[in-house]
């Protein structure tokens, strides 16, 4: 058996071992884990450290100490120092809304998008709303992948007031190189929650999607969060539109995962971006501009 050969095989049984995993449940427990006020030697010395240690986690961009955190989930979405992440000032910028890895982005043709190479998932399925999807159609999305390592407050890429969301649930695969290639239309199966943002430009959205080991996705105007026992789908309007700079924290992934950027037609033009680059809060992404008249 050649070495590629083994590789496949091995990639297969990872798989298998992850399909046969009750993932909501480890989910809940991981964040059950990550919540709690262990002993500050368990909690500081061995988790924390270890932690920051495996993943060279730069502790200097934190305004606080390890020895403030009460939990390892206060230490996993941490803040930053006001000046570790500047937010771009140029004129129309649209802004990196977090810390990750660029995946796969273009232009929606025919409601699809793509996951990984070869293959793809459809918008309606993402959003569970075909009349919405329609809106998006000539548009442009983007995905990026937030690792265990990265800062995991989600941030506003634009300037607006987010008027309503919803919360879809789901499956919980891993959001990481196996999943994409194993797992068919792995965003639109895993759960997710999208933020709509009215802006001068047009409406776009924000989907945060859910992946194993994320214990919940918080946001900053509601209260209900995702990854609830008996969770149903939610599609609300807010009572009152809930403004949001460019660059200001819309919520949270308590552990990681992924982000996927929606625009309508001729809303907003990409930089040139690369698969696989590494991006950061703040960075410009692009170019945000008016829609063209009919």
């Amino acid at each position: 058996m050649c070495i590629r050969d083994r590789s496949n095989w091995w990639q297969r049984l990872r798989f298998l071992s992850l399909a046969l995993l009750p993932k909501k449940n480890f989910s809940r427990l991981c964040g059950w884990i990550a919540d709690q006020r262990w002993p500050s030697y368990l909690l500081h010395q061995i988790l924390i450290r270890s932690f920051v240690r495996y993943f060279n986690v730069d502790l200097s961009e934190c305004p606080q100490k390890l020895k403030d955190f009460q939990t390892f989930n206060e230490f996993f979405t941490r803040p930053l120092k006001p000046e570790a992440r500047p937010i771009s000032t140029e004129k129309n910028a649209l802004i990196c809304p977090v810390d990750g890895t660029i995946g796969f982005f273009g232009t929606i043709t025919q409601e699809t998008l793509l996951q990984a190479k070869g293959k793809e998932y459809l918008l309606t399925d993402l959003l569970q709303d075909s009349f919405v999807a329609h809106e998006y159609e000539g548009g442009i999305y983007l995905t990026i992948y937030l690792a265990p390592y990265n800062y995991h407050r989600i941030h506003s890429m634009v300037e607006g007031s987010i008027t309503r969301f919803a919360y879809i649930p789901g499956e919980l695969w891993t959001v990481s190189p196996l999943g994409l290639a194993f797992v068919p239309r792995l965003f639109a199966r895993n759960e997710r929650w999208i933020s709509y943002i009215d802006t001068e430009h047009g409406e776009c959205a924000l989907v945060k999607v859910g992946a194993t080991v994320v214990g919940r996705i918080r946001t900053v105007y509601h209260t209900a969060y995702s990854n609830r026992p008996g969770a149903r789908p939610l599609k609300e309007s807010l009572p009152t539109a809930y403004p949001i700079k460019a660059g200001a924290e819309i919520g949270r992934f308590e552990l990681g995962s992924t982000v996927v950027l929606l625009f309508q037609k001729d809303q907003v033009e990409l930089d040139s971006l690369e698969l696989g680059q590494t991006v950061r809060l703040g960075e410009t992404l692009g170019r945000i501009h008016s829609p063209k008249s009919p």
